[in-house]
Parts: C-alpha cells; structure tokens; sequence
C-alpha cells in the first residue's frame, strides 16, 4: 500500500477528506519550494503535489503557467527536481505527487523515469495530457514500480470513459471542477457538484474522489467536502502567496492560509 493510499484509509478511519497542496517546484527558488513544503506541513495538508515544469503547460492556467516559465529560468532540471524530492523526504515521511507532461516522461521511456522517481521519493503522478485510450504502457511501469498513477476526469466525461479512467487509477481519482484552466475561481457551479455525485457513484468506494481546479478558499473546500469529495486540491491560491511574500515569510505565510484550509476537511 503507498503512502497516498494509507493516507486516505486513515482519514477515513477520522472521518477527515485529504488536502492535496500544490507548488511549482523551483518556484521562485529551490530555497522558496522547500520553505513551502515546510509551511504546507505545518498546516496540516495531507498530500504535497509538486510541480515539475514544462514549456507548454496546457491544462494550467496564467498563475501556474507564470510560475512553470520561471522555474524554467532558473535551470529547474529534473536532476535538480530529484534532489529537492530528496530533501524533502530527509524531513517528512509525507505523501509526495509528481505533477507534469506526458513528453517529460516519454523522453526517458516511461519505466526509466518512473523508477527514478520511486527512487527519490515521489509516491503517485499526475499528467493531465496522458489519454487513457493511450496509457498502457504507462500504467504498466508504473505498476511494476509500486506508483500510483492519478487519472482526470472532468464534469462532462461519459459513463464508460469514466469508468475505464476509474479502472486503470491508483490513489485518487482526480475530478476537474470547471470547464477549463486551473486557477482561482469565484463561483462553485451545479454542474461541478452533479459530476462530482455522478463520479462518486461509478467509483463505488473503489477510489477515493478528488475535486480540484478553482479551489482557494475555506468555503470552496467546506462546500465540495460537504458534497461528498474525499480530497479538495489547492493551487494557485497558493502560488499567489509564494509570488508577493518575501522567502524569509513564505513558511509561516502558507502554514497560516493551509491551516484554515485543512480545518474545513473535518
């Protein structure tokens, strides 16, 4: 059992949904990530998800998209990615997610790169690109080397393509809340909370449920835990902080905002 799939059998067993907290690893420094990384702990959230760059980031929206373009600038190279994981893991035994692109792995065959990412740390992986009439090979590595792998789905996807995604997901099921980008949304829509009800029920308990995309605000994540989401993920909310706060602040800045955030998960 991973790390991410122990977590969530405990919070259930308190009655609890998961806080999954993204950063863009390297953004604005390696310094700034892991101060983050600190700050996201002492909150309390569950999951880290942790961005690894990628010049064409087409599910992210302006503030992930201006993050990603600075940490490439500053030389964010998957060694340098690894090594942040490692430091990280000297501290924390916390569930860590690797968040990219399908061609970062491909690059490197599938079961190469997977493997080294096992190897450093990493506990689960997102790639929103990564079709699953596509992905054969891809869930195979990542089998064979004990990685979940979290699948999207959005609100409009349809019954069988749901339930071949829900088969071929480890970890969580990972719901896309609007039609579009990521980024800080100020409206839950019906349409959202029906496909979230819709996608628990073909998951049947098989795979815990994960809301994210427009999540910033403790009443964001009372509402979709009160719907029924196991796990709300949060993003450029936490970005944003990260872009106007001075590194020596970043640690308490973000432990104080995923605080209040964690607290509506109970």
């Amino acid at each position: 059992m991973s790390r991410i799939q122990k977590k969530f059998n405990q919070l259930k067993t308190n009655n609890e949904a998961a806080l999954v907290s993204y950063i863009m690893a390297g953004y604005p420094s390696e310094k700034a990530t892991l101060s983050a990384v600190r700050g996201l702990i002492k909150g309390g959230a569950d999951i880290i998800e942790l961005g690894f760059p990628f010049s064409d980031p087409i599910a992210d929206g302006p503030t992930i998209q201006m993050a990603s373009t600075e940490s490439l600038n500053n030389g964010t190279k998957i060694e340098k990615f690894f090594s942040i994981v490692r430091k990280i893991r000297k501290e924390s035994e916390i569930p860590l997610i690797l968040m990219t692109y399908t061609n970062i792995l491909y690059n490197q065959t599938y079961q190469k790169f997977i493997m080294r990412a096992k190897n450093a740390g990493i506990d689960g992986l997102i790639l929103p690109d990564m079709a699953i009439e596509e992905s054969n090979v891809y869930v195979k590595a990542a089998k064979k080397n004990k990685m979940d792998t979290i699948f999207l789905v959005s609100p409009n996807t349809e019954n069988d393509r749901l339930k071949k995604i829900i088969n071929s997901t480890s970890g969580f099921l990972y719901m896309v809340a609007v039609f579009g980008t990521t980024g800080v949304q100020t409206k839950i829509h019906k349409y959202t909370i029906d496909a979230l009800k819709k996608t628990k029920k073909s998951a049947r308990g098989k795979i815990p449920v994960g809301v994210g995309f427009g999540i910033s605000t403790e009443k964001d994540v009372q509402k979709y835990v009160s719907s029924g989401a196991d796990a709300v993920i949060v993003g450029s909310a936490n970005i944003r902080i990260m872009e106007n706060t001075p590194v020596s602040k970043i640690q308490n800045k973000i432990a104080v905002f995923t605080k209040k955030l964690k607290n509506k998960t109970r």
